[in-house]
Order: C-alpha cells, then sequence, then structure tokens
C-alpha cells in the first residue's frame, strides 16, 4: 500500500530502542523455520515482518534453519525455503543452521551442569509429565534431581558419547516446579536420537530442544529483535531464564498475532495429512495455502506481500478472510496480466457471409489497464469460430444481450455479428450457430452506426489452440474447517478442481510462460502449469474475476 500507515507496536519497539541506543541503535532479525515442510501464506507474514522491520530500519535479516529433530528435517524442504524466500523478493544476510551451534550449545549446556542449573534425569517422558503437576498443583522432583554435579557432568558427557538408547534419559533446566508457568518446572533442554541428521550425519546422537536452542542461537548471532507468534508468550521466561543464567548477549523475544485465514488449514500436519491422504496432489497442489501452491495457482510476489501488509501486525488473534488475499491477486493481475481470449465450453458459430476462404488480423490489446498501454497483439479471425455455450440462448430472456435467434452482439476485437438460425446434435444440444457479420462494424474502423450491448469473446476454428484448463477453488467449503471438535477432512469441497480436457485458446497462448499472469476475458485469471509440455498446455485459474463466494454467503 502506497499510502503512509502508523507504526505497529513492534516497530514502536523498534523506534525507542533506536532513539535510547540500545544495541548502538542495529537492528537484526532471523526467520527461523524448521526444515520439516514447505513454507505455507503463515510464514509468510513473519516472513515479510523480519525482513520488512530490516529494511525499514537499515538493519539485516538472518535465515537461519531450527534443525534440531532429525527425524523430520530433510534437505528438500531447505532447498524449497530458500525458493520460496527469494521468489517472495528477500535475501538474506546469513544462511545459517542450528546445528552450526551444536558444539557451543552443548558448551553452554555444560556451563549451566556446572552451575547446578541443570541435571540429568532418567525418568520416561511419562513419569515426567506426571511429576510436574498440573496448571493448579505444583510439580514434584524427580528423584534424579538431586544427582551431583559431577555424576551430572559425566552422565552429559556419556549421553553424547552414544552409550544410551533412545528415550533412556534427558537433560533438564533445574528452575521452579512451583511455578505457574508450566515451561518453567524443570523443561527438558537435550534428548537423545540416534537418527543420522541431513547436515551432521550420526556425528552427534543428543539434540537441543526448541525452547534452550531458541534463545541462545540468537543470542550467538546478536540477534536485537527475535519476533515469534503468540503461542511463545510462555516461553518468553524461559527465553530470558537461560540467557540470564548463561551471561550471554540479551537477545529478547517479541510476539504477535499469527495469520490464521478462513477456508483453509495452516498446521503443517494438517497439510501433511492431505498430501498423504492424497485429497491434494502435493505440497504445491495450487489448492494448497503453501507459497510453493499460490505460486503454481498463479499469486505473484507482490500480491503476497501487499496482503500481508494489509493485514498489519497485531497482538490478537483473529481470522483473516481469504476474500481479501483474493483481491490483492486480482488487483495485482488486472494491472499486470496480459489478456486473452479462451473458450472453455465451445459450439461452432458460421459466418455465412463472410467471403469463403477469407482470414485477416483483428487487432487487441495486451493490457488496457496499464497507462500507456502494454503493447498489442494480432488475432487471426476467419469464418468459423469457437464460441462460449452460455453466449447463446434458443429461447433467451428479454434482456439478454449476446446471441439468440434474430439478436446481434459484438465479437471481441472484431465485428457486429447476427444470429440468423441454429443446428442442434442428437441429443437436443446446439451444436452450431449461423451469423450473418456487418462488414462495416470492425473494431476501430466501425462505420456501421449500429450499437449493441452485448460483446462476446471467440477463437478462430483454424488457428485455435487447445489446452487443458483445470478450475481450482477454496478446498474447503466453511470458513474455520480447522476448528476444535472439527474433523478437518469431512468439509473438503468437493467442487475445488474441475478440469476442462479440451478447451479453443488464442494461437498466441502457445507461447505462453510459466510466472506471467493472463486474464482469459469475462473467464478470470490464469496462469500456465509446470504440467505443461509442448502440445498439450495446461492453465490453472488463479482467481475468477469476481468474488463468487460473496454471493453464497449473501444467499445463505
Amino acid at each position: 500500500m502506497n499510502e503512509e500507515r502508523p507504526l505497529n507496536f513492534i516497530e514502536e519497539i523498534i523506534e525507542e530502542d533506536i532513539q535510547n541506543g540500545k544495541h548502538s541503535g542495529r537492528v537484526l532479525t532471523r526467520f527461523p523455520p524448521e526444515p520439516n515442510g514447505y513454507l505455507h501464506i503463515g510464514h509468510a507474514k513473519s516472513i515479510c515482518l523480519n525482513f520488512g522491520l530490516a529494511k525499514r530500519y537499515n538493519g539485516k535479516t538472518n535465515l537461519r534453519f531450527d534443525d534440531t529433530n532429525p527425524v523430520t528435517e530433510e534437505t528438500e524442504y531447505v532447498e524449497s525455503i530458500k525458493e520460496d524466500l527469494r521468489w517472495l523478493g528477500f535475501e538474506w544476510a546469513q544462511e545459517l543452521y542450528t546445528s552450526d551451534y551444536f558444539e557451543q550449545l552443548y558448551g553452554f549446556a555444560v556451563k549451566l551442569i556446572q552451575k547446578g542449573w541443570a541435571y540429568v534425569d532418567d525418568s520416561s517422558a511419562e513419569q515426567i509429565a506426571q511429576l510436574k503437576g498440573t496448571p493448579t498443583e505444583p510439580g514434584r522432583p524427580s528423584p534424579f534431581r538431586d544427582r551431583s554435579i559431577e555424576e551430572n557432568l559425566q552422565l552429559f558427557a556419556d549421553m553424547r558419547a552414544g552409550k544410551y538408547m533412545d528415550g533412556e534419559k534427558v537433560l533438564r533446566a533445574k528452575i521452579d516446579l512451583a511455578s505457574p508457568n508450566m515451561h518453567l518446572r524443570d523443561p527438558l533442554m537435550y534428548r537423545i536420537r540416534h537418527e543420522d541428521h541431513h547436515r551432521t550425519g550420526n556425528t552427534w546422537c543428543i539434540y537441543p530442544m526448541y525452547d534452550f536452542a531458541h534463545g541462545q542461537s540468537d543470542s550467538i548471532e546478536e540477534v536485537t529483535h527475535s519476533i515469534c507468534t503468540l503461542e511463545f508468550i510462555p516461553h518468553r521466561p524461559l527465553y530470558d531464564w537461560f540467557i540470564e543464567k548463561l551471561e550471554i548477549f540479551p537477545s529478547h523475544q517479541y510476539e504477535f498475532a499469527r495469520l490464521n485465514l478462513s477456508y483453509t488449514v495452516m498446521s503443517k500436519r494438517k497439510l501433511l495429512q492431505l498430501v498423504n491422504d492424497g485429497f491434494v496432489s502435493g505440497w504445491d497442489d495450487p489448492r494448497m495455502p503453501t507459497i510453493s501452491g499460490l505460486r503454481r495457482r498463479g499469486y505473484t510476489p507482490h500480491s503476497i506481500r501487499e496482503f500481508c501488509d494489509r493485514i498489519g501486525v497485531a497482538k490478537r488473534e483473529n481470522i483473516i478472510d481469504v476474500s481479501l488475499l483474493e483481491f490483492c491477486i486480482r488487483e495485482d493481475l488486472n494491472k499486470s496480466a496480459w489478456r486473452r481470449m479462451a473458450v472453455l465450453d465451445p459450439i461452432k458459430l458460421i459466418i455465412t457471409n463472410y467471403p469463403e476462404g477469407k482470414e485477416e488480423m483483428m487487432i487487441g490489446e495486451n493490457n488496457p489497464e496499464v497507462e500507456g498501454g502494454d503493447g498489442m497483439r494480432e488475432l487471426p479471425f476467419s469464418s468459423e469460430l469457437w464460441i462460449e455455450r452460455e453466449d447463446f440462448m434458443e429461447n433467451p430472456p428479454k434482456k439478454f444481450f449476446r446471441l439468440g435467434p434474430g439478436l446481434m452482439a459484438r465479437l471481441k476485437s472484431a465485428y457486429i455479428v447476427k444470429c440468423e438460425s441454429f443446428v442442434n446434435d442428437e441429443n437436443g444440444n446446439v451444436k452450431e450457430v449461423y451469423c450473418t457479420y456487418i462488414p462495416e462494424s470492425r473494431s476501430g474502423e466501425d462505420t456501421s452506426g449500429i450499437n449493441v450491448k452485448g460483446t462476446i469473446h471467440w477463437v478462430s476454428v483454424k488457428h485455435a489452440a487447445t489446452a487443458e484448463i483445470r478450475l481450482y477453488d477454496r478446498l474447503f467449503r466453511v470458513e474455520d474447517p480447522g476448528s476444535e471438535g472439527r474433523d478437518f477432512k469431512e468439509y473438503i469441497n468437493p467442487e475445488s478442481l474441475q478440469i476442462i480436457p479440451n478447451a479453443y485458446i488464442e494461437p498466441d497462448l502457445a507461447e505462453a510462460e510459466v510466472g506471467r499472469g493472463y486474464q482469459f476475458i469475462r473467464k478470470g485469471y490464469f496462469s500456465l502449469d509446470k504440467d505443461s509440455v509442448p502440445g498439450k498446455l495446461v492453465f490453472n485459474r488463479t482467481v475468477t474475476l469476481k468474488d463468487a463466494w460473496a454471493k453464497e454467503v449473501r444467499k445463505s
């Protein structure tokens, strides 16, 4: 958005820090994804916030992969995350990994043991959970809580050396078992995982927990403003406790409301279910809220950044209407998408008085919304054309301004035609429409004096290319499919994908490019899919020209 907006609460904090000389006025943020899946639109909000703050205050943003769980993490996800960030238009100062700090984090853990702030616990996960108490009842000490510093140091070294099996021992911080904050009741710092790590292989068999790795990694990098979502508010005292006890750089955590979007789910676990259970074709299915899915569907980086800017940064959770995201892409593509004609449900129109064998080139604008124009294109025209079935009616009502017996309409960028007759097939469906044309009515040169209210699009039969058209819609048919007590899979929209195997398109579209937006006149915005091969083009509908769902809501 171009107009100056008021500062959000994080910007206010940063400006106060700069004014007070905190961190010497320096701003360093970080985006710390776990490489266990693909980024989605919720991550885009965090990305835009972190990188946007750094840009606004002449700072920098690190990309740090939180790779502390070798069971779920893969290099494939690392590469997809980097691709998504660059596509969105952001470049990071440093590419870092929590695994870069494994030795340093181990040293921090040893330091806490030496200070009496950590101990090795042999209890099972179930026993630890039971001893932690409840929010209204204090926890009870583990029988291993008072081990000596020397014993804890030896046991922790043995854990690292691989002497114990998964789950046999953990390292815990010794804090306060009576704290009302459950995260301070002797939280886990390290667990044993005999799994190959995507970067360190089998060098390590103990891995730090998120709460221990996160703040310390921020501190190592001297991150000035560590920005998380609201669910990490209860974690902040632990974040601060570790930094205080270790006496390291005082990074600080700030929290904002995560993005919740209507008619979708944002949980990685649920998105993975959709992929694994075959409800979608993969992480980049154009119905998915993943960045790769949105990109494949035809969303632009600008539309996503604009969406994130419009929703702003708040301290309270709410659900953002997906219509706003769709508005942003419509607004962007209206200004940039090339106009082309495509007939999805064809019937043949034959111009009976057009000279036999004649062909001519009509002229169409690439995008009339571009100031100063965006170039022109040639449209081959002949006596036989494909038009949309919905543009003809055998018995048209009074205010039908397209074609029917005796009715006239303009062919987009071409001539005015008058319907003289039609022929049905053996099933009673209209097969061919016969028209005459007005030679003096050519677009741009019209001297006929005839005014018609309707304009329809067309494609020359002889010159048309063909394509598969995938009409994508919202994946879910209810606003909040992921709410408590619901099986989100029961609310999948059965009409979220409709495939038209053979549509007719302008011959110019045979040279369509992946990543460029096209407006199929009167049909919506479309983009070329990666499944396309020469002779077999596939186009995805990015979004309809208007919000069809708003009408459904008003009806209900």
